[in-house]
């Protein structure tokens, strides 16, 4: 076979340092936008949705076969901060927690992942996020350590 063929579903979810609540709703969408731009330009991945709440972030994106998870992370979590802060949307300096999560997600679970990641701020009215990621990683079998 001469090319290579992927199609590598993945949900990243990462948080503000400390879980702080510092995604303000006034440059939210911003945010989601600068990122998505950044993943299908640098990257050349398709996203499919961004959402979060005020102290992280969930993305479910089409991985390309040339980045890794941790590259592309790494690289829009600092190009994000970095962002925030020479737009001056804060008073103090924004930063992204150190570590993420990462899970594959399966082609036919797309349009429930996709809802789940919609139903953000509904579903936190309930459950904080450290709870959620305690779910994830127990639901892949995964230590938990938040």
């Amino acid at each position: 076979m001469s090319h290579s063929l992927t199609k590598i579903w993945i949900h990243i979810i990462f948080g503000t340092k400390d879980r702080f609540p510092l995604i303000d709703q006034s440059f939210e969408e911003q945010l989601y936008n600068h990122i998505r731009t950044l993943l299908e330009n640098d990257f050349d991945c398709k996203v499919n949705v961004i959402n979060g709440t005020a102290d992280h972030i969930h993305i479910l994106l089409l991985l390309n076969q040339n980045y890794s998870i941790a590259e592309i992370v790494k690289n829009i979590k600092g190009n994000s901060s970095h962002w925030i802060n020479q737009n001056k949307f804060l008073k103090n300096k924004f930063a992204w927690q150190t570590g993420y999560g990462a899970f594959s997600v399966s082609e036919s679970m797309i349009g429930d992942v996709r809802k789940y990641i919609l139903n953000q701020k509904v579903r936190h009215k309930k459950m904080s996020f450290a709870e959620e990621y305690k779910r994830f990683a127990e639901k892949y079998g995964l230590k938990f350590n938040l």
